[in-house]
């Protein structure tokens, strides 16, 4: 295993010594994507626009989101060496089980497009949205991020724009847009 593969799994807080048939292979045959994907990942978790905290936590939204159960635990353990709390950390979790609700009734509305879907009221309740523990800004940002791996349109739109309603750029939003999409490819060869 090589030095790249091992620096890669210590920056989500993974020892050496794991075992990842797919990384594994990867990185015996042709470790060129190995040292990209190590070289993503490490830019992911500092990028200008995200705090350090912030990066883990979107990260552990994906993996909670992917059900990665190996990753939910070592991003748990960093979030908290980066300053998150444990009210942080829940949050993340139960964030990520409300948004997959709302991505799947969100997407029906969208696909079938009839009024009477489209003017029918939820019937979600959503009161952690309100008063958020992450606040508002980062929370409808990692709402984000879920609602694009789960291809809601709908509600990618509606947390975007409400994203840039609490002050965001869109540089910012780009930032965890790439975080998401290189933990999601991270994820699938562990």
């Amino acid at each position: 295993m090589s030095e790249t593969r091992d620096n890669l799994l210590a920056e989500i807080n993974l020892p050496a010594t794991s075992q990842f048939p797919l990384l594994d292979q990867l990185d015996a045959t042709d470790n060129r994507y190995i040292k990209d994907l190590k070289i993503n990942v490490s830019n992911a978790l500092k990028y200008a626009t995200l705090t350090e905290k912030e990066a883990v936590l979107l990260a552990l939204a994906v993996s909670v989101n992917q059900k990665h159960e190996i990753t939910i635990n070592s991003l748990t353990e960093l979030a908290k060496l980066k300053g998150a709390t444990d009210a942080e950390i829940n949050e993340i979790h139960a964030l990520t089980s409300l948004l997959n609700a709302n991505n799947v009734f969100y997407r029906f509305k969208h696909f079938v497009g009839k009024e009477y879907y489209n003017t029918a009221p939820a019937g979600i309740r959503m009161s952690i949205m309100m008063n958020p523990v992450l606040g508002k800004e980062f929370f409808e940002l990692a709402s984000l991020t879920v609602s694009a791996i789960n291809g809601c349109e709908m509600c990618v739109k509606s947390h975007e724009q409400s994203v840039i309603n609490h002050g965001a750029t869109e540089a910012r939003i780009m930032d965890a847009i790439r975080l998401t999409a290189i933990f999601k490819s991270l994820i699938v060869l562990l």
